[in-house]
């Protein structure tokens, strides 16, 4: 007998459902699951990053990056349903918000359009989700996971970068910047996402910390990148995750400063967290 979960607070009960996606033989849902692939010049990979996502999701979300190729009609022929976003400015963070914005399920799923993601790791996050967690956070790194495409300067830098998130932000991420994530719909209204480029994915991963948001590690593995090259530059990247650390933790204290000196708090008329 398949089991039925619920999106929290739907105050539906849980063992009355009239529509639900069958996962497995012992699993099904009713939230409705949206993945997002933002994509630029990615056509030849797209087959087989479509070949690996589950048939139960909702919907799939391309966001095309003024693609000069056949990346949108291969991506139509592949999914005839996808729904298709032009990306208005650069970057994968600007693609990711856009994305995000189109999507309609309570469950967004981020998936690269490269091929090095396994869509069918989703059943594992999604399970997360629906098990208690607001945010479902890939790791190469977490016990079960692994890279294929991680040169030794890129794994000490992640390895680097991650450290001082965790000790700066209170957090305890075994990988810091990968792509492969998902989370309810609501944790966008508590994350606002300003940034354009690859360190999207590190903004993110603070935010949702300091949000105070449930963050659970996924086991993932990433494997190469199928065909053309990638836009990742390690240095340059490197350097603006960096700069969003420093950012983050600036605007951090600055909070802090404000609520010592808040006179609500040292008059004693209400609290402040």
């Amino acid at each position: 007998m398949s089991s039925v979960l619920h999106s929290p607070g739907s105050g539906q009960d849980p063992r009355i459902a009239t529509h639900y996606r069958p996962i497995s033989s012992h699993l099904a849902i009713t939230p409705p699951v949206s993945v997002v692939i933002p994509a630029m010049n990615e056509a030849e990979n797209l087959p087989y990053v479509f070949k690996s996502l589950p048939g139960w999701v909702h919907e799939v979300v391309l966001v095309d990056g003024n693609s000069t190729d056949d990346t949108v009609e291969v991506a139509r022929s592949l999914w005839p349903d996808v729904k298709v976003v032009g990306q208005r400015g650069k970057g994968k963070g600007d693609a990711l918000t856009a994305g995000f914005e189109a999507c309609s399920g309570d469950i967004i799923v981020m998936v690269d359009a490269d091929g090095s993601a396994d869509g069918g790791e989703i059943v594992s996050y999604v399970s997360a989700l629906v098990s208690g967690a607001d945010f479902a956070k890939g790791s190469r790194f977490a016990n079960g996971g692994g890279t294929d495409d991680m040169t030794f300067i890129r794994k000490l830098g992640n390895w680097a970068l991650c450290t001082v998130v965790n000790r700066k932000f209170g957090a305890r991420y075994t990988d810091l910047c990968y792509g492969y994530n998902a989370f309810w719909r609501h944790c966008l209204d508590k994350i606002d996402l300003d940034c354009t480029g690859f360190e999207v994915e590190t903004l993110m991963n603070i935010r949702v910390v300091k949000a105070g948001l449930k963050v659970q590690e996924i086991p993932s593995h990433e494997y190469l990148r199928i065909h053309g090259t990638s836009n990742l530059r390690a240095v340059r990247d490197g350097l603006r995750v960096l700069k969003v650390i420093l950012k983050e933790r600036s605007n951090r204290r600055d909070l802090r400063r404000r609520t010592r000196n808040s006179p609500l708090l040292r008059t004693g008329q209400g609290e402040v967290s």
